[in-house]
């Protein structure tokens, strides 16, 4: 069981590290090849308020901006896999000027581990300029 849930923790871990990767660099054929179909995100406001997208307008959102220049500025906080259905991902990642903390939902679908769900917030000002 041990060995199933550190081969879990290291496809979980290179996925979040690719998605990383895919917003800092703008690479929406990252999230075309990890995300669920059923993919949704979810913005929490400082006001309080959501904001909500699917899939392709996620990867619209990607496709509408441009790579930031050097090395993926971001941090995996805590990585939390539960069985062999379901994981949790806790990061951060910066996109110039700001960095948001995101909350990665994955499961596993016919032996592949897939995003579902991500529910983010600003953290602030990105260390970077940008």
């Amino acid at each position: 069981m041990k060995d199933g849930a550190t081969a879990g923790e290291a496809a979980i871990r290179d996925l979040a590290q690719q998605y990383c990767e895919g917003v800092y660099k703008a690479r929406p054929e990252i999230f075309e090849a990890i995300c669920h179909d059923r993919f949704q995100m979810t913005e929490i406001t400082a006001e309080g308020g959501a904001n909500f997208w699917d899939k392709a307008s996620y990867l619209d959102r990607v496709r509408g901006r441009d790579a930031f220049p050097g090395d993926v500025s971001a941090e995996i906080l805590s990585i939390d896999v539960a069985g062999e259905e379901i994981a949790r991902v806790h990061l951060w990642v910066d996109v110039p000027p700001r960095r948001y903390e995101d909350h990665l939902g994955f499961v596993r679908v016919d032996g592949n581990w897939k995003l579902l769900t991500k529910v983010f917030r600003t953290m602030g000002a990105s260390d970077l300029d940008g």
